[in-house]
């Protein structure tokens, strides 16, 4: 008798509350991971300003390259 009585709830909760609360608990992780945390945005920035620096540097070079080396554009033998 004790048995049916901590049976048929524990047998409900893994049935019905424990899926239900699973979906639910992933489904709020997974929104809160979508967005990007400010650490995140600040590295995209850093990444961002990185990048634009290197290209600066990489259209100086080829200034000067063109200027004293105008055939280094052109493939090889």
């Amino acid at each position: 008798m004790f048995h049916a009585i901590v049976f048929v709830p524990v047998i409900i909760f893994l049935v019905i509350v424990a899926p239900i609360w699973l979906v639910l608990h992933y489904v709020t992780r997974w929104r809160s991971s979508r967005t990007l945390s400010r650490e995140d945005e600040r590295m995209l920035v850093d990444l961002w300003e990185s990048a634009k620096r290197m290209e600066l540097r990489i259209q100086t070079l080829e200034k000067i390259l063109d200027a004293e080396a105008p055939q280094w554009r052109r493939p090889g033998p």
